[in-house]
């Protein structure tokens, strides 16, 4: 079984074709959409497998899953030598 990327407006453009590509071949597609991952297009017959309890299958979508997952990042870490207010703290503000 072989997973691809594969950019939104290329699997837009060539639906057909990927289509047939993952009902005959079996392939996995990981679409991409402004460089990010987005969706998996993968056949029915290979989501029941996943589904039915094939370990190992499952194990190997969870790592494609999360090797291609967005990262979002937003706002900064805080320093775990920071320490949480207390409820006085809380309650003045």
């Amino acid at each position: 079984m072989q997973t691809k990327l594969i950019a939104s407006t290329e699997a837009q453009n060539n639906f057909g074709r990927v289509l047939d590509d993952v009902v005959q071949n079996n392939t996995r597609y990981i679409v991409r959409r402004r460089n990010l991952s987005q969706a998996i297009i993968m056949s029915v017959t290979d989501l029941e497998r996943v589904l039915s309890g094939d370990e190992h299958e499952r194990r190997r979508l969870e790592r494609i899953i999360r090797e291609t997952r967005p990262v979002y990042s937003i706002g900064d870490s805080i320093s775990d030598s920071v320490h949480p207010l207390s409820a006085e703290e809380h309650r003045l503000g």
